[in-house]
């Protein structure tokens, strides 16, 4: 579990939060945020992650904890005095002011003078490539140029920390990879301490430095992209985050790194034990689909082999995704890709397929 070190720009300190004063929304949260660190808090519905970014733009308050930016406690902090950046998903744009006024809002608020005004709110505007758009009020813009100006006006006061909850959320798909890379860039060029909030994990894995895996109001796992993906803590991460494929089974035996899984369907397999401590403990068995082979000549030496059933094989252009039958279980997909030596499945065939032991991960059940 995450711990809190006391060097960290955004440090979330034992922080817990609940609304009626029973039912804890955030529980002991510790999280520490290096200066320049782009992290993404992801999670479903009600995991706690949007409280905490609130928490963290003053617009709610910890019922226990401290919340501390660049040493300093912001518990009692007001929002407008906390100089963060802030986008939402709705924009918020005025709109019955120009996009030039709506970005120098914050810079009057802060009593800035008119020309370094001016020369912000240019400079902000030409980052997000919007700069001929300075005339025109929000509703003369599409979307995707309505959260360009969202951000612009989030950066134009140069804050060290921006805060963005689902920004992206209202964008169709081919835009919104694109601003996310965009967004990306920007908080990389300029330096800016990011906390995004999302439950889209492509975007997670796409975007961040670390991720923060949220789940009933705990921090499930914290880590680099790859390393979510590839060494999953725990059943919950394993399953939230990309497509995984999942085995029924028991602890027969652990060895060190190794441990001997009996499935439901009574095939014994190799795994490497993650959140599993001894004999006769349940287990799910975790591996990628992208992982297995079904190709006797890539069959690696020590891959380990099991039956499988073909269910549905859809061809997918780059790629082919088969559906198979497998110790019992109807949903256990691969993903191969699409090559001159790639043999296509038929439905109703038999077929071996194996991964490689450490590939495989025996998680809690």
């Amino acid at each position: 579990m995450p711990t809190a070190s006391d060097d960290g720009f955004v440090v979330f300190d034992r922080v817990q939060k609940s609304y009626d004063g029973e039912t804890l929304v955030v529980k002991d949260l510790n999280l520490s945020i290096a200066k320049g660190e782009f992290l993404t808090m992801l999670g479903p519905s009600g995991s706690g992650k949007t409280t905490c970014l609130m928490m963290l733009a003053g617009f709610e308050t910890a019922t226990h904890g401290d919340i501390l930016l660049d040493g300093k406690p912001i518990n009692n902090i007001p929002p407008h005095k906390r100089g963060i950046g802030m986008v939402f998903q709705n924009y918020a744009l005025f709109p019955h002011m120009t996009v030039a006024e709506n970005l120098a809002f914050p810079l009057e608020v802060r009593k800035i003078g008119k020309s370094d005004r001016d020369a912000k709110v240019k400079r902000a505007l030409d980052m997000v490539q919007m700069g001929a758009f300075g005339g025109r009020r929000p509703a003369q813009l599409s979307g995707g140029q309505q959260q360009r100006i969202a951000l612009a006006r989030a950066l134009v006061f140069e804050p060290e920390l921006v805060l963005m909850d689902e920004p992206l959320g209202a964008l169709d798909k081919q835009l919104r990879e694109h601003m996310q890379f965009e967004i990306t860039r920007l908080a990389h060029e300029l330096g800016i301490t990011t906390v995004y909030v999302t439950h889209d994990q492509t975007e997670a894995l796409t975007m961040s430095d670390n991720v923060a895996v949220f789940d009933d109001g705990r921090i499930q796992q914290l880590a680099p992209p790859d390393e979510l993906y590839e060494a999953p803590q725990n059943s919950f991460v394993a399953q939230f985050i990309g497509e995984n494929n999942t085995l029924e089974g028991t602890i027969k035996e652990i060895k060190g790194t190794e441990a001997l899984v009996t499935l439901d369907g009574g095939e014994i397999i190799v795994a490497k034990p993650v959140n599993v401590s001894k004999p006769g403990e349940r287990t799910r068995v975790s591996i990628r689909p992208e992982r297995v082979e079904y190709n006797k000549d890539r069959l690696h030496a020590d891959a380990h082999t099991l039956k499988a059933e073909v269910l549905e094989f859809i061809y997918m252009g780059d790629i082919f995704r088969t559906r198979l039958r497998v110790a019992g279980n109807d949903n256990f997909v691969i993903k191969t890709r699409n090559a001159p030596d790639q043999r296509r499945l038929t439905p109703g065939e038999t077929i071996e397929i194996g991964w490689l032991p450490e590939d495989c991960r025996a998680l809690d059940a």
